[in-house]
């Protein structure tokens, strides 16, 4: 094992002592270290074979956490491929951790709003908002109104 992959492999276990990191993490934050990605990528693969990284473990640990932040389906699934995981079943997550979508969408509703069931047109349009920028599709948030009986006037 020649110095740079020694360097390399140190710096990535110490990332990893932290917190779960993907390998485009990984690769990302060794590229701003000044490693080169192409040395880097070996390492990283061994690593991942030896157990130390898992693309999937980390995109459990992310969903989870992000679904207990409050965020919605659309949201989660865009984080999680900016950060290299492409696919990944979040439903058996989401059913741990919250019970479905709509339940974590009411509850993320509840927690800032109260229940009115006449909404003015601003005040509709500003809560399905906050919904969508949290990741909800309009059809849920449509849901979710009709199940609350809001209307807007």
């Amino acid at each position: 094992m020649n110095e740079a992959t020694k360097e390399i492999q140190e710096v990535c276990l110490r990332l990893l002592a932290r917190r779960e990191h993907s390998q485009q993490e990984l690769l990302n934050k060794l590229a701003l270290r000044g490693f080169d990605r192409d040395d880097a990528q070996p390492v990283i693969d061994e690593l991942a074979g030896q157990g130390w990284q898992d693309d999937l473990r980390y995109a459990e640990s992310y969903a989870r956490f992000r679904i207990q932040k409050g965020y919605g389906p659309i949201r989660v699934r865009h984080e999680l491929k900016q950060h290299g995981i492409a696919a990944f079943d979040l439903e058996s997550i989401v059913q741990e951790e919250a019970g479905s979508w709509m339940a974590l969408l009411e509850q993320v509703y509840s927690k800032k709003y109260t229940h009115d069931t006449a909404l003015d047109r601003n005040e509709w349009a500003k809560r399905s908002r906050f919904l969508l920028q949290r990741g909800f599709s309009g059809a849920m948030i449509n849901a979710l109104f009709d199940q609350l009986n809001i209307r807007f006037f």
